[in-house]
């Protein structure tokens, strides 16, 4: 089945009593049964609720994974990995990464004697300048977050695989229709479902996506022991969502693509970070392990002017001044003072988030009205 297909169909059937096409939402916090300890799978919701099944099935499937779980947030789903790790573990992962996900490893699982190396990934050698006896878990975006880095996903499935170490992919910005971690040896493939995958900017939802069945039931006994779950509704309206998702990849892809460039021969921008130039560092691991290029870039200004950046993000009109990503709208955000500030400064100069520095999110509306609308913009 291909992945359009995939995506309205899989795991999801015509409600048996009724016919009803689409996935009930089982609005529903337990179950009854017949007699105690028959209850079949089904016996309180926080465990187990047949809409976030049909959720995880789809998932799953797209992804090319034999199991998915959903969590409450994308955070939910990423702090529940954290928790497969004992104190005394380390952790390997990208130095340009999500500020949620940094805040999280430094301020809370640092706590619990679990110790984080922000390295350069882009040259998967240098990881292994990091790994000794301690060394459990690699964690990688890609691309990354805001400088939309490339790392080479089988390459760090060869050093994972050599050291015995688990691989964890957050696949977020290219979300499962342009890339498949699983495919290349990951483990764990991380989603905020909440960007691509819902697709609406109406939902909060994170999901882990496995193959091996211990990692599976390791992280399904922490999905219902810390109860981390998304409800129906929000399943409900991913599920909707998800129906849509190769088609509007395919114009974020396309818009983005002009975005790029048209940034890129503007007289005033100086940098111009996007997988898909092919000179862009990386460019052709991009092109091996992905089908396209996506609608995330990030830019900055020449003169490095912050007030300028913040001028011009406050000017945009089709552009909406907001953190998040992956929506149909396009957003335009500056990563430094919103979805990277708990980053010491120190450590995002070191990978190029300047103060100066802005994050595009390019959706799928008229491409002639986003360029009219960032050339108002820069001015």
């Amino acid at each position: 089945m291909k992945f359009g297909t995939k995506a309205i169909h899989a795991g999801q059937e015509p409600d048996p009593t009724n016919g009803a096409i689409m996935t009930p939402i089982y609005q529903t916090s337990t179950y009854v049964q017949e007699s105690p300890g028959s209850h079949k799978g089904y016996a309180y919701a926080r465990g187990k609720n047949p809409t976030r099944d049909a959720l995880q099935s789809c998932l799953a499937s797209l992804e090319n994974a034999q199991h998915c779980l959903c969590f409450s947030s994308g955070m939910g789903a990423i702090d529940a990995v954290i928790k497969l790790l004992q104190p005394g573990d380390e952790v390997i992962t990208t130095d340009d990464l999500y500020g949620g996900s940094y805040r999280m490893f430094t301020k809370v699982f640092a706590k619990f004697g679990i110790k984080f190396h922000f390295v350069n990934m882009t040259d998967a050698n240098n990881i292994k300048n990091y790994i000794n006896a301690n060394t459990k878990m690699l964690w990688v975006e890609t691309p990354t977050n805001p400088t939309c880095q490339i790392i080479d996903i089988a390459a760090c499935a060869a050093i994972a695989k050599e050291n015995n170490i688990l691989l964890a992919v957050d696949n977020t910005f290219a979300s499962p229709f342009l890339q498949n971690p699983l495919d290349m040896g990951a483990h764990i493939v991380m989603h905020s479902v909440t960007k691509y995958l819902g697709g609406h900017s109406d939902v909060i939802m994170g999901a882990l996506c496995v193959n091996d069945p211990v990692i599976y039931e390791q992280l399904s006994f922490i999905h219902n022991s810390c109860g981390a779950v998304p409800g129906p509704q929000d399943s409900f309206l991913v599920l909707r969502g998800l129906k849509t998702l190769h088609i509007r990849m395919e114009r974020h892809c396309y818009n983005g693509k002009i975005v790029a460039e048209f940034l890129r021969n503007h007289p005033k921008v100086d940098k111009v970070y996007w997988p898909g130039f092919t000179d862009s560092p990386n460019y052709e691991i991009a092109k091996k392990q992905m089908r396209d290029f996506g609608g995330m870039m990030s830019f900055t200004l020449k003169g490095d002017n912050m007030n300028e950046a913040f001028a011009m993000a406050s000017r945009t009109k089709v552009f909406s001044l907001a953190e998040s990503l992956g929506g149909v709208e396009s957003l335009i955000g500056h990563p430094a003072s919103m979805t990277h500030a708990s980053i010491p400064k120190e450590e995002r100069l070191k990978v190029g988030v300047t103060d100066s520095l802005l994050r595009l999110s390019v959706g799928i509306e008229d491409i002639e009205d986003l360029l009219e609308d960032l050339k108002q913009a820069i001015g």
